[in-house]
Formats: C-alpha cells, sequence, structure tokens
C-alpha cells in the first residue's frame, strides 16, 4: 500500500497543477494541421489541453462568436452579416493568417482527363451535364460531389469558380475533405475538390485553366483557384492561445503545415 501511494504522488507531482483548456473548432480543410500542430505543442508544453474538432469553417465561426471556443478554423474570410453578428455579442473577431492553400480538383485515377477550364468546371457543377464526352472526356456518367453549405472550401469554390451560382440539385454533397476523397476515389465518373492536403495516390489531381495545383504554383499565384486559411480568435489572443497562434505561424508550425501538404507562408 505504501509503494502505491509513493506511486501515485510521484505521478501527481510530474503532472502540471493546471492544464489551460484551448478548444478549436471548425474547418475540415485546416484539421490536420490544427491536430498535428497540437500533438506537437501539448507534449512540449505538458501545461496546455488542446482538443480539436472539425465541422466546417462556418461552425468554426459560429462557434468563436458564441464563445464555446477559443480557436475558430476556417478556409475563408469572415462574412460582414458574421461581423454583425459578433458585434452585436460584444465579440470582436480577428483572423490569423496560418497557410496558404490551392482548392484541388480530383477525379478518379482510371480517367484519363488532366485539364479542365473554369468555365468547364463551372458547367458540370451547376447544369445537367451528364457525360464525360462533353468535355473531351470517356464515354462515363459525370458524378459530381460537392462540400456543403458550412463549408469555407465551398464558400471558396462558389465564388471563384461558380460565380455563386446553385450547385446541380443531383449533387453529393459531404461535410469535409475526406468525404468528397473518398468518393471520388471508389467512383469512376466522380468529379470534387478537396485541399492541397488532401491529394493521394487514390485520387488524381487534374489541373485547372492548364495549371497544376501544386505548392510553388500557390505560392507564386499562379494557380487560379488560391486562398488563404485562418485561425480566428476573439480579439488580440492572449496566454495559451496566444502560444498556439504563434506557434503555428513560427517555423515549427510551417513546417508541420508543408508536411500535412499545405503551403506554409515563409
Amino acid at each position: 500500500m505504501k509503494k502505491i501511494l509513493m506511486t501515485v504522488i510521484a505521478i501527481g507531482l510530474a503532472m502540471p497543477a493546471f492544464a489551460e483548456k484551448v478548444v478549436i473548432e471548425g474547418s475540415t480543410t485546416v484539421l490536420p494541421v490544427a491536430q498535428k500542430a497540437a500533438e506537437v505543442f501539448m507534449k512540449a508544453n505538458p501545461d496546455a489541453d488542446i482538443s480539436v474538432r472539425g465541422g466546417g469553417s462556418g461552425v468554426g465561426i459560429a462557434s468563436i462568436i458564441d464563445g464555446t471556443c477559443d480557436i475558430g478554423d476556417a478556409s475563408r474570410a469572415v462574412k460582414p452579416s458574421e461581423l454583425e453578428k459578433a458585434s452585436k455579442k460584444g465579440r470582436n473577431l480577428k483572423a490569423h493568417v496560418i497557410a496558404m492553400d490551392g482548392i484541388s480538383h480530383i477525379v478518379h485515377p482510371s480517367n484519363p482527363m488532366k485539364d479542365l477550364t473554369r468555365e468547364q468546371i463551372k458547367k458540370m457543377y451547376t447544369t445537367r451535364a451528364a457525360n464525360w464526352k462533353e468535355f473531351g472526356g470517356p464515354d462515363l456518367r459525370i458524378v459530381v460531389i460537392s462540400r456543403d453549405s458550412a463549408s469555407g472550401t465551398f464558400e471558396a469554390f462558389s465564388e471563384m469558380v461558380l460565380d455563386k451560382k446553385k450547385v446541380r440539385p443531383d449533387a453529393i454533397m459531404q461535410a469535409s475533405n475526406q468525404g468528397v476523397a473518398s468518393i471520388v476515389a471508389r467512383t469512376p465518373g466522380a468529379i470534387g475538390y478537396v485541399g492541397l492536403g488532401y491529394i493521394t495516390p487514390a485520387v488524381k489531381a487534374i489541373s485547372v485553366d492548364a495549371v497544376m495545383p501544386t505548392r510553388e504554383s500557390v505560392l507564386r499565384n499562379k494557380y487560379p483557384i488560391s486562398r488563404p486559411l485562418f485561425m480566428y480568435t476573439n480579439g488580440k489572443p492572449e496566454g495559451m492561445v496566444k502560444k498556439f497562434i504563434d506557434f503555428v505561424k513560427g517555423p515549427e508550425g510551417q513546417k508541420i503545415v508543408g508536411e500535412e501538404g499545405f503551403v506554409g507562408l515563409k
């Protein structure tokens, strides 16, 4: 019993007296960066207790406005309506750009298509275009995969490619980048769009307007569907929240950004 008691005391002494909790929520594009950064950060800072979850950019921004999270991840800029709502609640949203990304269009690896124009993609997503033959591809039914309305990736895609036109009613809507990639990987006629970090050998990325989505094309501002990735806080961050965001924007955090397939700021 004495040995057990001494062991419990030793463990208690080794643990921090108080772990500062930080809740991060939002974009599934930012999610892998936030998860890995939190893991590495907590190893170096045992007094930090960071939980990370997805849900989409809209969810992340709504949560930071409502005060239910400390950091709201988003793959789009905050909307005027969201700023107004935040102001009414006495919240002051501050944006922190932590990376850059290129919205990448993916098809099944068996699809011989290598390039589409933004106009062709727009036609696929907003009209009843039924077959890849209409776009110089194989005799194969087009299956359109899109993100849902809570997604910052959808917002950016809608603005930069669709000119904010409605997505065709038969599109299969998904709540995450991984959901889109998974369906495309098992559907020969599918087309979808994901963040750079979700391109794997299970899918094939195609060029848009003859430019491939790569780190270099995004960094040089050549890829036509690029956007910044954000972490939002309520006002100027303090304490552990500031320490974590500084870590993400610093050399080690930016290394993680690159390792997760996105584009670092430096």
